[in-house]
């Protein structure tokens, strides 16, 4: 999901990760509670000191992210559930579940999880700050555990909107999930309830735009299609592993394959195998082992002027875990792993013995032939 986060360390067992844009966000707090909440709260004092107290409060408010999302993700591991990492961006934070929910308990339990530590957490912060105020009002520590405080509340009920993917929304996706026994059809309703107060929050952010709110409003429009966009993926994926389920590469892989052999030149690779017979991947097999595959991007990767002297073995892949699998994976894992990376087909191989391909363009026209003929996917319950 986030290609280009960077992991920062491991706590519980759980990879915590952050996204480039986490730094904006964490810019924009401290320069907002630099020039806003401190000099309001306490007047008089220095710059140095606010932007000091902002960058405190900023690392607060990571912590107290990480926590939100660690609650979700010790929740989901005591359910046996895969995590695969908590990722801080933009928007907040995310614990990576790798597969649904089993049940509608679960869920909830789950869902619920991270709001009920932030407002515990809201209140901890506030006992604290109410604890180390001065007799004369509000003093430094009391300002910033004041705002962690607020900020965790806020945090909370934010989170508890029944908008999917909002925690509300799964909370509200449990219920429904509980009432009609259909996991699908519970995360159609909620995801809708998302996208439609994804599109609220556009529309409300763009009329204060227009009305000189500036930043608070662009800022609501940019949260709205987070929402709106999250909400409308998170059904299209489930709808998508719901009707891949049960069924394994061989059913879709092409049986049909044009090969070459590593020491055929790149100039017969592309005239007689991808022009000829318009494909841009290739196996390379020798005899009957297969050897790894050649594309369109290693043949860019030379002059045109070396193509007649140069072999196929020179720009070559091998067959490897990341891009081989066998006839009887999946066809979910075949998903995740064909949209893991740019390269859109694999290898499907039963031992060295190189036994079909298959690629995302396979699975996209079957679940498109699945919906044209009507063919309902099995509800899980």
């Amino acid at each position: 999901m986030f290609k280009n986060a960077v992991q920062l360390f491991e706590i519980f067992g759980f990879k915590l990760k952050v996204d480039p844009s986490w730094l904006l966000i964490a810019a924009l707090i401290v320069w907002s509670l630099s020039t806003a909440y401190f000099p309001e709260a306490l007047p008089g004092r220095t710059s140095t000191l606010y932007t000091t107290l902002g960058i405190v409060a900023m690392l607060g408010m990571f912590a107290s992210l990480i926590l939100h999302e660690l609650a979700h993700s010790l929740v989901a591991r005591s359910y046996g559930l895969k995590v695969g990492g908590i990722t801080l961006f933009i928007f907040g934070g995310v614990a990576e579940l790798e597969e649904e929910p089993h049940d509608p308990k679960s869920e909830f339990q789950i869902a619920i999880a991270g709001p009920l530590m932030s407002v515990l957490l809201a209140g901890v912060f506030y006992a604290i700050g109410s604890l180390t105020a001065g007799a004369e009002g509000v003093n430094l520590s009391g300002a910033v555990f004041g705002y962690l405080a607020l900020i965790n509340l806020v945090l909370a009920v934010f989170n508890l909107i029944p908008a999917f993917p909002l925690d509300g929304g799964r909370v509200l996706r449990a219920a429904i999930w509980g009432w009609t026994g259909d996991l699908l059809k519970s995360t159609r309703i909620s995801s809708r309830i998302g996208a439609a107060f994804g599109v609220f929050l556009m529309l409300t952010g763009a009329l204060a735009v227009f009305s000189g709110q500036g930043v608070g409003g662009f800022w609501q429009i940019l949260i709205g299609f987070f929402i709106l966009n999250a909400s409308n993926g998170s059904y299209q994926s489930l709808l998508v592993k719901t009707a891949l389920r049960g069924k394994t590469a061989n059913r879709l892989m092409s049986g049909s394959i044009h090969t070459i052999g590593p020491g055929a030149s790149i100039a017969e690779l592309v005239d007689d195998v991808m022009l000829r017979h318009g494909v841009s991947f290739v196996p390379v097999v020798a005899g009957d082992v297969l050897l790894g595959y050649a594309d369109t991007a290693g043949v860019r990767s030379l002059d045109r002027q070396e193509w007649a002297v140069r072999p196929v073995s020179e720009i070559m892949v091998r067959s490897d875990a990341g891009n081989t699998v066998v006839p009887q994976t999946p066809l979910d894992d075949v998903f995740k792993c064909l949209t893991a990376t740019p390269r859109r087909k694999l290898l499907v191989a039963q031992g060295k013995r190189l036994v079909g391909v298959i690629s995302l363009s396979d699975l996209m026209h079957h679940l498109a032939l699945e919906q044209e003929i009507g063919v309902k996917p099995k509800a899980e319950r």
